[in-house]
């Protein structure tokens, strides 16, 4: 049932499959594995988000995938695959569905009783997807979360900011870096000294320490001189927050990435390791579930004062607040989400977090496409800025990959530029063209990407669905439909794609179409919630918008 030795992703121009397309989502398969937080039971990260159902299930896609024609398409059900189907050379080659329930049973409980029936995973938004590519997956989107902040509170700069965090896993594990390349001083407090030892071994943090005083003694002096750090202190975010806040010491900017979403595999409750709340677990896991409950809310409370007492606090999507209002802290959502607070502008122009991955594992490769990008979009400050900092910054992990927070327009001509160079073979070679579920056409979350949606559309999730219909009408490679959230339960539903640039005139169709049309309904979702930004993306772009006649009389009254 287990594996037998480490999965690492295949490298260079040898094909196991049939052709580099189906390569290409082998290779992804087995990326997100080898970036996984644990590869013995195909856990990716977050507690539960797996690359497959079971072992059984993995080997089964393996083979699969090594067999599949370009004219076939493989159906994948919660990590598990259902059959091959006969459909043509420009279908997607995937399609999968994780973790969705219906209506009124999508709950914590009913998840938890079909995954231990063996019945469906949960795929997180880019694990079960293929598309995790380590830390730097989300680095860029919370480093431009900082940026926001320090234009928006700090005069343009965190340089002497002490910034307060908790959590280093698969994806709060990018945070210490990109702390440090916003010119913060940084402290992340983590339960698993395991996952700082991770961090630190991967470039993404700099100190380790399990005493509070030693910790803050580092901030404070970084703070001072104006000079970036990053701690790792191995504690209890639930003890720790409260205790700073009782000391008086407020910092400039506070969240939290704990896996908080989840009380039973998640977030670790006060007083306990995870090897003790594992113990409990197996012993009650209601008691585990009530203990790490009241912790979040010992936490949360502690935001508030810092809130209170002139911190910038924020929630970072992991639903702390939905738990802690469940354990009675009637306030939690004072706290902003970082979503409408900070990146709804960009989302609103279908700017977001887009992906490449090197293929061929030549480091070269991401090297040449950064000199690329600096080229041919010199104009564009964010990505320019981005590239830099990553070049210098960000670590390799598992395949060489990159991530730039691209827009409409943008991320197709890029991808048709790299596949040219692909074909001309001035690369190792072909890239793999993905980008995260939360994009702007590709989610729908009301505590999370959703909130306070202008129109109140916040639980609408039409979107997500529509969005992973047309990237399947626009022949994306792998499209996937996941659901879940906090607790696993009916939070959330997103769409994810995947599209390969393997040098053919086949594959600049596709990403042509499958990129222009990903990001063109994400700027009509929000055209269609009202907001200007898009509407003035549409003018621009010439994207096909339908007005209606009702919308045409109430843009007449307005005017």
């Amino acid at each position: 049932m287990w594996m037998t030795a480490r999965i690492t992703a295949a490298r260079g121009p040898v094909l196991r499959c049939k052709g580099w397309r189906q390569e290409a989502l082998l290779r992804m398969l087995e990326n997100v594995l080898e970036n996984g937080e644990n590869q013995q039971e195909l856990i990716v990260y977050a507690s539960l988000g797996k690359a497959a159902r079971d072992w059984p299930s993995y080997r089964a896609i393996v083979e699969t995938l090594i067999h599949l024609e370009e004219e076939e398409t493989l159906v994948i059900q919660s990590g598990k695959p259902i059959g091959v189907f006969r459909t043509h050379a420009a279908a997607p080659l995937v399609v999968m569905a994780n973790c969705n329930l219906v209506g009124r049973w999508a709950t914590a409980e009913h998840f938890y009783d079909l995954q231990e029936k063996g019945l469906l995973i949960w795929g997180g938004l880019t694990a079960a997807a293929w598309q995790y590519i380590g830390s730097q997956g989300v680095i860029q989107g919370t480093y431009e979360i900082f940026q926001s902040i320090a234009r928006r509170y700090f005069d343009g700069s965190l340089q002497g900011r002490f910034v307060l965090t908790a959590g280093l896993g698969g994806m709060g594990g990018a945070q210490p870096l990109a702390g440090t390349m916003a010119n913060a001083a940084i402290l992340c407090v983590e339960v698993s000294e395991e996952r700082v030892d991770k961090r630190i071994q991967a470039g993404y943090l700099q100190k380790k320490t399990f005493d509070l005083a030693e910790a803050l003694g580092w901030i404070d002096e970084a703070v001072q001189r104006k000079e970036s750090i990053s701690v790792g202190l191995v504690a209890n975010a639930a003890e720790i927050y409260p205790l700073l806040l009782a000391k008086g010491i407020v910092p400039d900017v506070v969240t939290d990435q704990t896996s908080a979403h989840d009380l039973l595999y998640g977030y670790i409750p006060e007083g306990y390791t995870p090897e003790s709340a594992e113990q409990l677990r197996q012993r009650n896991p209601q008691l585990l579930e009530e203990l790490s409950g009241r912790s979040i809310a010992k936490e949360v409370t502690a935001m508030l004062g810092f809130l209170e007492r002139g911190a910038i606090v924020f929630d970072n999507g992991n639903n702390i607040r939905t738990q802690a209002k469940k354990f009675g802290v009637e306030e939690a959502f004072n706290i902003d989400i970082f979503t409408e607070a900070f990146l709804r502008p960009l989302f609103a122009r279908g700017i977001g977090p887009f992906r490449w991955v090197a293929l061929s594992g030549d480091r070269e490769d991401i090297a040449k496409i950064d000199e690329l990008i600096l080229q041919e979009f010199s104009h564009n400050e964010i990505v320019v800025n981005w590239i830099r900092l990553a070049n210098r910054y960000v670590p390799v992990e598992g395949l060489p990959a990159r991530i730039g927070w691209f827009g409409h327009g943008e991320r197709s001509r890029l991808a048709l530029l790299v596949n040219e160079w692909v074909r001309e073979g001035k690369l190792a070679g072909p890239v793999a063209f993905t980008r995260d579920h939360l994009d702007a056409g590709a989610m729908t979350h009301p505590n999370i990407m959703t909130e306070r949606m202008k129109d109140g559309s916040d639980a609408v999730s039409d979107w997500p669905l529509l969005n992973a219909m047309l990237n399947c009408s626009s022949m994306a490679d792998l499209v996937a439909i996941h659901s879940g959230g906090g607790g696993y339960a009916g939070y959330m539903t997103s769409a994810g794609a995947t599209v390969v640039a393997d040098g053919t005139e086949a594959a600049a169709l596709r990403l042509q179409t499958a990129l222009l049309n990903d990001t063109g309904l994400g700027i009509l979702r929000y055209a269609d919630a009202g907001y200007e930004e898009s509407l003035d993306e549409v003018k621009q772009k010439g994207i096909r918008r339908i007005v209606t006649e009702s919308e045409q009389e109430e843009n007449l009254c307005v005017n």
